[in-house]
Order: C-alpha cells, then structure tokens, then sequence
C-alpha cells in the first residue's frame, strides 16, 4: 500500500468523520456508565458539571480559560439565553467562574471534578478499549500529529478553525502520566471541533444559520454544504500518508463500542 491510494485528505476527512463521533460518544458513554454520572451527582449534578464536561480539554489546565468567543462557538446551535442560565447554574454551584469579560475559568472545586472524572474515563476507556493496546496508541500517535497541524493551520485567519471552537479548545489537556484511552478520547473530542467549525463555516458561506442549517432537509444543499466542509476540514490530514489514513480508518473501525 502506497500514496498512490485514491484517499485525498477531502475524501478521508469526509468518512473519518462518522468514525471519530462513533468511538468518541462510544468512550464518553463509557464512562459516564463507570462512575461518571455518579461523580457527577457529588458535585451537584448535570446543571452543576455539564459545561465542565463539554470544556474539559480546555478547563482542566492550569489557569485554563475559554474566552466568550470561544464558548459561544462551541455552543453555537444551542439557545444562547438557554446557556447562559445554565452557565449561571454551574457559578451558582461554585465549579466555574466567570469574569466580567465572559471568560470562563474552572474553580478549586471544579478542577477537583474534573480529576475525578479524569480518573473515571482512564478506568472505563481501559475497560472499553482492552485488547487493542496496539490499535490505541497508533490512534494516539497519528491524532497528536494531526492535532498539532490543525493547531498550525488554525494560526492562518484563512481557516476555518481561526477563532471558533477549535482553538477553544485545543490542544487538549495531557498531563505526564495520562493513559492511552483517555489521551485518545480527548484527542478525537478535540480534533471534532475542528471539523464542527469547517461545517459552520461551509453553511454561513451557503447563506444559512445555525438555525437554518439544522433544519434543512437532505437534498443537493445539504449534499454540497458536506462536500464543502470536507474540503474545509481536510487541510490538518495532509500530515497522514494514504497508508496512515486506511490504517486509521480500519483502527477506529475494529474499536469496541
């Protein structure tokens, strides 16, 4: 197998895609099923960790911070109102400040969630992904390549992910020490906002809205708005041989869940 393989990074980013929300959502359910949901509920429940969840990446680095527009590009087809009652809740419970400028920060209390949570998805994606040990850590190697150039490509204002959820979130939090599993579930939760912010800005190119994209039908709009994110999403794959693009493909394809 060779570059001479009919795998374009615009065709690979186009059926990568379902793979990496299959096998992220797979882990995330994991653990909310091994513990998650329980540590949840210690600190107050879903109205008191749920954005710490969304922002974990990001929130769990020291002194780390998610700007306003950042946390308005991560939530963009939600109800902004809806959010920020919600964010209101999670202060009101003392997991998240947030200062005058919109930025949100995760407090003592809320970096102690997410430890514990960190905790949880090392035990359930060690479970979940048991016996693919191989699999696990060429996922691994090739996603931290590939989050690395987006991160680069994200630098150019000619990107899709300059400003949006991407860099919100990226790159995710790696401590010395983190297991496999949860290095590669957080490295495809990260790379998804990539593609999230190549999707928003294929249909504000098309003349749509987050409402408006929601709602339109399959047809040839919706054909061509996925078409055109694929091309948008494709840039950071570049780094991946034809070869490595199969291979993560078949990887993701072979995992549990």
């Amino acid at each position: 197998m060779n570059d001479t393989v009919d795998l374009a990074p615009h065709r690979f980013a186009g059926l990568v895609a379902p793979a990496v929300e299959r096998t992220f959502v797979a882990g995330m359910r994991a653990g909310r099923d091994a513990g998650g949901a329980e540590v949840s509920r210690r600190y107050g429940g879903p109205a008191a960790t749920g954005f710490l969840v969304d922002l974990r990446t990001r929130l769990a680095v020291p002194g780390g911070t998610v700007e306003a527009a950042g946390f308005t590009a991560v939530t963009r087809y939600r109800d902004p109102a809806a959010c920020r009652r919600a964010l209101d809740r999670h202060v009101a419970h003392g997991l998240v400040h947030r200062g005058a400028d919109g930025a949100i920060t995760a407090t003592e209390r809320g970096l102690a969630f997410l430890d514990e949570l960190w905790q949880v998805h090392a035990r359930a994606t060690g479970e979940l992904w048991a016996g693919h040990a191989d699999r696990v850590l060429r996922l691994v190697e090739a996603l931290g390549r590939v989050l690395a150039y987006a991160l680069v490509l994200a630098e150019d204002d000619g990107d899709p992910a300059a400003d949006g959820a991407f860099l919100a979130m990226a790159p995710p939090h790696e401590p010395d020490g983190t297991p496999p599993g949860v290095l590669l579930l957080n490295r495809l939760g990260t790379l998804r906002y990539h593609r999230a912010d190549a999707h928003a800005a294929a249909w504000t190119a098309a003349g749509h809205t987050a409402t408006s994209i929601v709602q339109l039908a399959s047809g040839p709009e919706r054909l061509a708005i996925e078409l055109e994110t694929d091309r948008r999403a494709a840039g950071p794959y570049v780094v991946l041989t034809a070869e490595e693009r199969l291979t993560m493909l078949a990887d993701l394809a072979a995992l549990p869940g």
